[in-house]
């Protein structure tokens, strides 16, 4: 359980709530939850040490045209890791639902809608992009970039998290490869699960590592990986975890760190940290998405 679980800022949250579902328009269901509250936690101050955004597919947006014909689109947001809250899953998938029965004279007003919406809630510019469900099945299923890692032969006996698993993973590998051998190398797992801060509901995901830096010992990243199984955090709040644990045990030149989430509730979370400024170019689905 996270320290800061019992916090005032998560006490009003509908998130584990008995909640009505209304199907008229009212952007004051979404909910922010403070990103303050896991970087206190990890001593983030000042200038945040990763770039990222946390990209959102949604797959449940509905509403009636002017002359009341139902239309549905996929949804993509970008919300930056710079901004003040992250947007609580649950309240955003009430506000997508009061959509329902709501007219709006076209496409666009809706897209503007919901991008003032969710800038507003999580206090800076959020980016978003309707696709026609005929545009989104030329979409592709990919997987992740590098080598996974979840197919080693070792024995696990404890799930609970435990950032000191990577304490000396960058020194020899499991194929004796010593600490000063730096790489540039993808890895990933698809073993990743945690469970939500308020509901302790499984969230599960598939994450990869890009790194340059001495060689990180695979065992013990799939170790730590794995210790997050019983753990209560939000998505974002896990990748950020992870990016700052890696940051400090393995001190990589560069890192970036991608987590792409199943889907609840019509919707999937997809946080991306890295020391690059660069962002991803693309929101492509995974098998399990």
């Amino acid at each position: 359980m996270s320290k800061y679980s019992n916090a005032a800022a998560l006490s009003g949250l509908t998130l584990g709530q008995k909640t009505d579902y209304t199907n008229q328009y009212d952007p004051s269901l979404l909910q922010p939850v403070p990103r303050s509250l896991n970087r206190d936690d990890l001593e983030l101050g000042g200038e945040l040490p990763f770039h990222g955004c946390d990209i959102w597919t949604l797959y449940e947006i509905s509403w009636l045209n002017s002359k009341g014909l139902p239309q549905v689109a996929i949804g993509e947001a970008s919300i930056p890791a710079t901004s003040e809250n992250l947007i609580e899953s649950k309240s955003f998938k009430l506000y997508l639902n009061s959509f329902n029965q709501t007219r709006f004279s076209n496409w666009d007003e809706v897209q503007n809608t919901i991008q003032r919406d969710l800038s507003h809630c999580a206090g800076e510019e959020v980016s978003l992009t309707l696709t026609a469900v005929k545009d989104f099945e030329q979409s592709s299923i990919v997987g992740m970039a590098g080598e996974c890692i979840d197919e080693q032969d070792i024995e696990i006996d404890s799930y609970e998290f435990d950032a000191k698993l990577l304490l000396g993973a960058s020194g020899a590998n499991n194929h004796g490869i010593e600490s000063n051998d730096v790489v540039e190398e993808a890895l990933h797992s698809h073993l990743l699960k945690s469970n939500c801060l308020i509901t302790n509901q499984p969230d599960w995901g598939s994450v990869e590592i890009q790194y340059h830096g001495p060689r990180i010992d695979r065992e013990a990243l799939l170790r730590y990986l794995v210790s997050f199984r019983e753990h209560n955090e939000f998505h974002e709040q896990c990748v950020e975890r992870i990016y700052t644990d890696i940051m400090q045990y393995c001190q990589p030149n560069s890192l970036t760190v991608y987590a792409r989430y199943t889907r609840r509730g019509g919707l999937d979370i997809n946080p991306y940290r890295s020391s690059s400024t660069i962002l991803p170019t693309h929101n492509t689905r995974m098998a399990r998405q």
